[in-house]
Protein backbone atom coordinates (compact mmCIF):
# COMPACT_ATOMS: atom_id res chain seq x y z
CA UNK A 1 0.00 0.00 0.00
CA UNK A 2 1.36 3.41 -0.98
CA UNK A 3 1.78 5.86 1.87
CA UNK A 4 1.60 9.65 1.44
CA UNK A 5 5.40 9.84 1.72
CA UNK A 6 5.76 7.44 -1.21
CA UNK A 7 3.92 9.67 -3.62
CA UNK A 8 5.94 10.81 -6.59
CA UNK A 9 6.73 14.53 -6.74
CA UNK A 10 4.41 16.52 -8.96
CA UNK A 11 5.58 16.69 -12.54
CA UNK A 12 6.70 20.02 -13.88
CA UNK A 13 4.43 21.65 -16.43
CA UNK A 14 5.46 20.71 -19.95
CA UNK A 15 6.19 24.33 -20.87
CA UNK A 16 8.44 24.86 -17.83
CA UNK A 17 10.38 21.65 -18.44
CA UNK A 18 10.81 22.59 -22.11
CA UNK A 19 12.22 25.99 -21.18
CA UNK A 20 14.60 24.40 -18.69
CA UNK A 21 15.76 21.88 -21.28
CA UNK A 22 16.30 24.65 -23.83
CA UNK A 23 18.26 26.69 -21.28
CA UNK A 24 20.80 23.87 -20.98
CA UNK A 25 21.68 24.16 -24.65
CA UNK A 26 22.21 27.91 -24.88
CA UNK A 27 26.02 27.63 -24.71
CA UNK A 28 25.94 25.37 -27.78
CA UNK A 29 23.77 27.90 -29.61
CA UNK A 30 26.15 30.73 -28.72
CA UNK A 31 29.11 28.62 -29.87
CA UNK A 32 27.46 28.01 -33.25
CA UNK A 33 26.83 31.73 -33.65
CA UNK A 34 30.46 32.50 -32.79
CA UNK A 35 31.67 29.89 -35.27
CA UNK A 36 29.57 31.48 -38.00
CA UNK A 37 30.59 35.08 -37.20
CA UNK A 38 33.29 35.33 -39.94
CA UNK A 39 30.65 34.58 -42.59
CA UNK A 40 28.29 37.34 -41.39
CA UNK A 41 27.95 40.79 -42.90
CA UNK A 42 25.66 42.00 -40.11
CA UNK A 43 26.44 45.63 -39.19
CA UNK A 44 26.59 46.41 -35.47
CA UNK A 45 26.92 50.21 -35.25
CA UNK A 46 28.19 51.38 -31.89
CA UNK A 47 29.45 47.92 -30.97
CA UNK A 48 31.87 47.36 -33.84
CA UNK A 49 33.45 49.61 -36.44
CA UNK A 50 32.39 47.48 -39.40
CA UNK A 51 30.34 44.41 -40.30
CA UNK A 52 30.61 41.43 -37.98
CA UNK A 53 32.73 39.43 -40.42
CA UNK A 54 35.17 42.21 -41.29
CA UNK A 55 38.84 41.85 -40.39
CA UNK A 56 38.79 44.65 -37.81
CA UNK A 57 35.70 43.31 -36.06
CA UNK A 58 37.05 39.76 -35.99
CA UNK A 59 40.35 41.00 -34.54
CA UNK A 60 38.52 42.75 -31.69
CA UNK A 61 36.24 39.76 -31.09
CA UNK A 62 39.26 37.44 -31.02
CA UNK A 63 40.96 39.61 -28.39
CA UNK A 64 37.74 39.60 -26.34
CA UNK A 65 37.63 35.79 -26.49
CA UNK A 66 41.30 35.47 -25.51
CA UNK A 67 41.00 37.75 -22.49
CA UNK A 68 37.72 36.14 -21.49
CA UNK A 69 39.56 32.81 -21.43
CA UNK A 70 42.50 34.31 -19.52
CA UNK A 71 40.15 35.71 -16.87
CA UNK A 72 38.43 32.31 -16.60
CA UNK A 73 41.77 30.61 -16.01
CA UNK A 74 42.84 33.23 -13.48
CA UNK A 75 39.62 32.65 -11.54
CA UNK A 76 40.86 29.15 -10.77
CA UNK A 77 43.12 30.91 -8.27
CA UNK A 78 41.01 33.84 -7.11
CA UNK A 79 37.45 32.55 -7.16
CA UNK A 80 37.89 28.80 -6.83
CA UNK A 81 40.86 28.44 -4.46
CA UNK A 82 40.95 31.84 -2.78
CA UNK A 83 44.48 32.72 -3.91
CA UNK A 84 45.07 36.37 -4.81
CA UNK A 85 48.03 36.26 -7.19
CA UNK A 86 49.61 39.43 -8.58
CA UNK A 87 51.99 37.50 -10.81
CA UNK A 88 49.72 35.81 -13.34
CA UNK A 89 51.11 37.98 -16.14
CA UNK A 90 54.43 36.14 -15.77
CA UNK A 91 53.00 32.87 -17.15
CA UNK A 92 51.28 34.63 -20.02
CA UNK A 93 54.52 36.43 -20.89
CA UNK A 94 56.54 33.22 -20.51
CA UNK A 95 54.42 31.41 -23.07
CA UNK A 96 54.44 34.46 -25.34
CA UNK A 97 58.18 35.18 -25.28
CA UNK A 98 59.41 31.59 -25.10
CA UNK A 99 57.41 30.66 -28.20
CA UNK A 100 58.63 33.73 -30.08
CA UNK A 101 62.26 33.16 -29.09
CA UNK A 102 62.05 29.48 -30.04
CA UNK A 103 60.92 30.44 -33.55
CA UNK A 104 63.42 33.29 -33.93
CA UNK A 105 66.52 31.76 -32.34
CA UNK A 106 65.99 28.00 -32.60
CA UNK A 107 64.27 28.26 -36.01
CA UNK A 108 61.45 25.97 -34.89
CA UNK A 109 58.06 25.86 -36.62
CA UNK A 110 55.04 27.18 -34.73
CA UNK A 111 53.76 23.95 -33.15
CA UNK A 112 57.06 22.72 -31.63
CA UNK A 113 57.85 26.27 -30.52
CA UNK A 114 54.43 26.61 -28.87
CA UNK A 115 54.84 23.28 -27.05
CA UNK A 116 58.28 24.36 -25.86
CA UNK A 117 56.93 27.74 -24.72
CA UNK A 118 54.06 26.22 -22.74
CA UNK A 119 56.37 23.59 -21.20
CA UNK A 120 58.78 26.32 -20.14
CA UNK A 121 55.95 28.30 -18.50
CA UNK A 122 54.66 25.19 -16.69
CA UNK A 123 58.13 24.34 -15.37
CA UNK A 124 58.68 27.91 -14.23
CA UNK A 125 55.25 28.00 -12.55
CA UNK A 126 55.95 24.72 -10.76
CA UNK A 127 59.23 25.99 -9.34
CA UNK A 128 58.07 29.48 -8.38
CA UNK A 129 54.66 28.26 -7.24
CA UNK A 130 56.23 25.78 -4.83
CA UNK A 131 58.10 28.70 -3.27
CA UNK A 132 55.24 31.22 -3.34
CA UNK A 133 52.72 28.86 -1.74
CA UNK A 134 54.91 28.42 1.34
CA UNK A 135 53.28 31.61 2.59
CA UNK A 136 49.61 32.50 2.67
CA UNK A 137 47.37 35.54 2.46
CA UNK A 138 48.97 38.87 1.62
CA UNK A 139 52.42 37.27 1.85
CA UNK A 140 51.58 35.01 -1.12
CA UNK A 141 50.32 38.01 -3.10
CA UNK A 142 53.51 39.97 -2.44
CA UNK A 143 55.79 37.07 -3.39
CA UNK A 144 53.98 36.55 -6.69
CA UNK A 145 54.17 40.29 -7.34
CA UNK A 146 57.92 40.22 -6.71
CA UNK A 147 58.40 37.37 -9.19
CA UNK A 148 56.28 39.18 -11.79
CA UNK A 149 58.26 42.40 -11.32
CA UNK A 150 61.52 40.48 -11.73
CA UNK A 151 60.20 38.98 -14.97
CA UNK A 152 59.13 42.40 -16.24
CA UNK A 153 62.57 43.88 -15.49
CA UNK A 154 64.24 40.94 -17.22
CA UNK A 155 62.16 41.54 -20.35
CA UNK A 156 62.97 45.26 -20.29
CA UNK A 157 66.73 44.63 -19.91
CA UNK A 158 66.72 42.52 -23.10
CA UNK A 159 69.35 39.91 -22.05
CA UNK A 160 71.30 38.71 -25.06
CA UNK A 161 68.89 40.53 -27.36
CA UNK A 162 66.28 37.80 -26.82
CA UNK A 163 63.31 39.91 -25.73
CA UNK A 164 63.79 43.08 -27.77
CA UNK A 165 63.56 45.35 -24.71
CA UNK A 166 60.93 48.08 -24.86
CA UNK A 167 60.24 47.50 -28.55
CA UNK A 168 59.60 43.77 -28.23
CA UNK A 169 60.11 41.30 -31.07
CA UNK A 170 57.85 40.45 -33.97
CA UNK A 171 56.88 36.90 -34.82
CA UNK A 172 58.75 35.49 -37.84
CA UNK A 173 56.30 35.15 -40.72
CA UNK A 174 58.42 32.46 -42.38
CA UNK A 175 57.95 30.20 -39.33
CA UNK A 176 54.17 30.56 -39.26
CA UNK A 177 51.71 28.62 -41.42
CA UNK A 178 50.57 30.62 -44.43
CA UNK A 179 46.95 30.31 -43.27
CA UNK A 180 47.79 32.45 -40.22
CA UNK A 181 49.63 35.28 -41.98
CA UNK A 182 47.97 38.31 -43.53
CA UNK A 183 44.81 40.27 -42.95
CA UNK A 184 42.88 37.96 -45.26
CA UNK A 185 43.40 35.12 -42.76
CA UNK A 186 42.02 36.98 -39.74
CA UNK A 187 39.10 34.53 -39.62
CA UNK A 188 41.53 31.65 -38.99
CA UNK A 189 43.09 33.51 -36.07
CA UNK A 190 39.60 34.23 -34.74
CA UNK A 191 38.74 30.52 -34.80
CA UNK A 192 41.98 29.71 -32.97
CA UNK A 193 41.00 32.24 -30.26
CA UNK A 194 37.56 30.63 -30.07
CA UNK A 195 39.15 27.19 -29.76
CA UNK A 196 41.33 28.46 -26.91
CA UNK A 197 38.26 29.77 -25.12
CA UNK A 198 36.42 26.44 -25.49
CA UNK A 199 39.49 24.57 -24.26
CA UNK A 200 39.82 26.82 -21.20
CA UNK A 201 36.13 26.55 -20.32
CA UNK A 202 36.24 22.75 -20.66
CA UNK A 203 39.40 22.37 -18.54
CA UNK A 204 38.14 24.72 -15.82
CA UNK A 205 34.71 23.04 -15.73
CA UNK A 206 36.30 19.59 -15.47
CA UNK A 207 38.78 20.69 -12.81
CA UNK A 208 36.25 22.51 -10.65
CA UNK A 209 33.87 19.52 -10.66
CA UNK A 210 36.59 16.98 -9.92
CA UNK A 211 37.47 15.77 -6.40
CA UNK A 212 40.44 18.16 -6.47
CA UNK A 213 38.07 21.01 -7.26
CA UNK A 214 36.02 20.22 -4.19
CA UNK A 215 39.19 20.40 -2.10
CA UNK A 216 39.91 23.81 -3.67
CA UNK A 217 36.49 24.94 -2.49
CA UNK A 218 37.29 23.71 0.99
CA UNK A 219 40.61 25.58 0.98
CA UNK A 220 38.85 28.76 -0.08
CA UNK A 221 36.29 28.43 2.72
CA UNK A 222 38.54 27.18 5.54
CA UNK A 223 42.07 25.93 4.87
CA UNK A 224 42.60 24.84 8.47
CA UNK A 225 39.63 22.49 8.25
CA UNK A 226 41.15 20.84 5.18
CA UNK A 227 44.34 20.23 7.16
CA UNK A 228 42.32 18.68 10.01
CA UNK A 229 40.83 16.22 7.50
CA UNK A 230 44.35 14.95 6.80
CA UNK A 231 44.88 16.65 3.44
CA UNK A 232 47.84 18.82 2.48
CA UNK A 233 46.56 22.13 1.08
CA UNK A 234 49.96 23.05 -0.37
CA UNK A 235 49.83 20.29 -2.98
CA UNK A 236 46.27 21.09 -4.04
CA UNK A 237 47.03 24.79 -4.28
CA UNK A 238 50.09 24.05 -6.39
CA UNK A 239 47.93 22.05 -8.82
CA UNK A 240 45.57 25.01 -9.21
CA UNK A 241 48.53 27.38 -9.58
CA UNK A 242 50.23 25.32 -12.31
CA UNK A 243 46.99 24.58 -14.18
CA UNK A 244 46.09 28.29 -14.27
CA UNK A 245 49.65 29.07 -15.42
CA UNK A 246 49.45 26.49 -18.22
CA UNK A 247 46.19 27.99 -19.51
CA UNK A 248 47.73 31.48 -19.38
CA UNK A 249 50.79 30.26 -21.32
CA UNK A 250 48.56 28.84 -24.07
CA UNK A 251 46.82 32.23 -24.12
CA UNK A 252 50.22 33.84 -24.61
CA UNK A 253 50.79 31.72 -27.73
CA UNK A 254 47.38 32.67 -29.14
CA UNK A 255 48.02 36.33 -28.37
CA UNK A 256 51.36 36.10 -30.19
CA UNK A 257 49.50 35.05 -33.32
CA UNK A 258 46.89 37.79 -32.95
CA UNK A 259 49.30 40.63 -32.24
CA UNK A 260 52.10 39.44 -34.51
CA UNK A 261 54.78 39.78 -31.86
CA UNK A 262 55.79 39.93 -28.20
CA UNK A 263 55.73 43.25 -26.32
CA UNK A 264 56.86 44.05 -22.74
CA UNK A 265 53.38 45.26 -21.76
CA UNK A 266 52.37 41.60 -21.48
CA UNK A 267 54.85 41.07 -18.62
CA UNK A 268 53.80 43.98 -16.38
CA UNK A 269 51.87 43.70 -13.13
CA UNK A 270 49.24 45.99 -14.69
CA UNK A 271 48.30 43.06 -16.89
CA UNK A 272 47.47 40.95 -13.83
CA UNK A 273 45.52 43.84 -12.32
CA UNK A 274 43.48 43.99 -15.53
CA UNK A 275 42.67 40.27 -15.16
CA UNK A 276 41.65 40.91 -11.55
CA UNK A 277 39.30 43.69 -12.67
CA UNK A 278 37.83 41.42 -15.35
CA UNK A 279 37.08 38.67 -12.83
CA UNK A 280 35.50 41.04 -10.30
CA UNK A 281 33.58 42.83 -13.05
CA UNK A 282 32.01 39.62 -14.32
CA UNK A 283 31.63 37.74 -11.05
CA UNK A 284 34.35 35.81 -9.23
CA UNK A 285 33.78 32.13 -8.50
CA UNK A 286 31.04 31.70 -11.11
CA UNK A 287 31.06 29.63 -14.28
CA UNK A 288 30.45 32.41 -16.80
CA UNK A 289 31.29 35.55 -14.81
CA UNK A 290 35.05 35.79 -15.55
CA UNK A 291 34.38 35.15 -19.24
CA UNK A 292 31.75 37.88 -19.32
CA UNK A 293 34.02 40.28 -17.44
CA UNK A 294 36.95 39.62 -19.77
CA UNK A 295 34.85 40.19 -22.88
CA UNK A 296 33.23 43.37 -21.51
CA UNK A 297 36.50 44.84 -20.25
CA UNK A 298 38.40 44.18 -23.49
CA UNK A 299 35.59 45.51 -25.66
CA UNK A 300 35.22 48.62 -23.48
CA UNK A 301 38.99 49.18 -23.43
CA UNK A 302 39.04 49.40 -27.24
CA UNK A 303 35.71 51.08 -27.89
CA UNK A 304 35.98 53.68 -25.12
CA UNK A 305 39.38 54.63 -26.50
CA UNK A 306 37.68 55.45 -29.81
CA UNK A 307 34.90 57.31 -27.99
CA UNK A 308 37.33 59.45 -26.00
CA UNK A 309 38.91 60.73 -29.20
CA UNK A 310 35.65 61.27 -31.09
CA UNK A 311 34.42 64.65 -32.29
CA UNK A 312 31.40 64.40 -29.97
CA UNK A 313 33.63 64.31 -26.87
CA UNK A 314 36.07 66.92 -28.20
CA UNK A 315 33.20 69.36 -28.68
CA UNK A 316 32.14 69.24 -25.02
CA UNK A 317 33.04 71.91 -22.44
CA UNK A 318 36.45 71.46 -20.84
CA UNK A 319 34.98 70.32 -17.53
CA UNK A 320 33.52 67.27 -19.32
CA UNK A 321 35.97 66.92 -22.20
CA UNK A 322 39.10 66.46 -20.06
CA UNK A 323 37.91 63.45 -17.99
CA UNK A 324 36.00 61.87 -20.88
CA UNK A 325 39.09 62.08 -23.07
CA UNK A 326 40.81 59.57 -20.77
CA UNK A 327 39.84 55.94 -21.54
CA UNK A 328 41.09 54.78 -18.13
CA UNK A 329 38.75 57.25 -16.44
CA UNK A 330 35.81 55.82 -18.37
CA UNK A 331 36.85 52.25 -17.58
CA UNK A 332 37.27 53.10 -13.91
CA UNK A 333 33.87 54.75 -13.75
CA UNK A 334 32.30 51.71 -15.42
CA UNK A 335 34.01 49.37 -12.97
CA UNK A 336 32.92 51.36 -9.91
CA UNK A 337 29.34 51.51 -11.21
CA UNK A 338 29.18 47.74 -11.74
CA UNK A 339 30.72 46.92 -8.36
CA UNK A 340 28.41 49.35 -6.56
CA UNK A 341 25.20 48.54 -8.43
CA UNK A 342 25.82 44.82 -9.06
CA UNK A 343 27.60 43.23 -6.09
CA UNK A 344 28.74 39.81 -7.22
CA UNK A 345 29.45 40.93 -10.77
CA UNK A 346 27.57 41.49 -14.00
CA UNK A 347 26.68 37.80 -14.22
CA UNK A 348 24.31 38.31 -11.27
CA UNK A 349 22.22 40.82 -13.21
CA UNK A 350 19.54 38.33 -14.46
CA UNK A 351 19.10 36.91 -10.94
CA UNK A 352 18.77 40.40 -9.44
CA UNK A 353 16.16 41.32 -12.07
CA UNK A 354 14.17 38.18 -11.22
CA UNK A 355 14.42 38.97 -7.50
CA UNK A 356 13.24 42.53 -8.09
CA UNK A 357 10.25 41.28 -10.13
CA UNK A 358 9.42 38.67 -7.52
CA UNK A 359 9.56 41.25 -4.72
CA UNK A 360 7.40 43.66 -6.71
CA UNK A 361 4.88 40.90 -7.45
CA UNK A 362 4.78 39.87 -3.79
CA UNK A 363 4.15 43.43 -2.68
CA UNK A 364 1.33 43.82 -5.16
CA UNK A 365 -0.24 40.53 -4.11
CA UNK A 366 0.06 41.45 -0.46
CA UNK A 367 -1.45 44.86 -1.08
CA UNK A 368 -4.37 43.38 -3.00
CA UNK A 369 -5.01 40.85 -0.23
CA UNK A 370 -5.11 43.59 2.36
Amino acid sequence: MQTPTDKAPPALPRKASGLRSAARWWPAAVLLLLLAAPYSTLPLPGLLDGPLGSAGSLQLLALCLVFGALATGYDLLLGRTGLLSFGHALWFAAGLYATDVAMLELKLPLLPAALLGVAFAVLLATLLGAVSLRVTGIGFSMVTLAFAQAGSILVQRNPGGLTGGEEGRSAPADRLPGALVGIENTANLYWIALGYLVLTLAVVHWAVNSPTGRVWEGIRENERRVEVLGLRPHGFKLVAFVLAAALAAVGGVVYLLLSGGATPQAATSDFTLSLLVMVVLGGSGTRWGPLLGGVLYTWADHRLGDLSGSAAVQGLPAVLRVPLSQPLFLLGALFVAVVYLLPGGAVRLPARIREARSTRSTRRTGGAAV
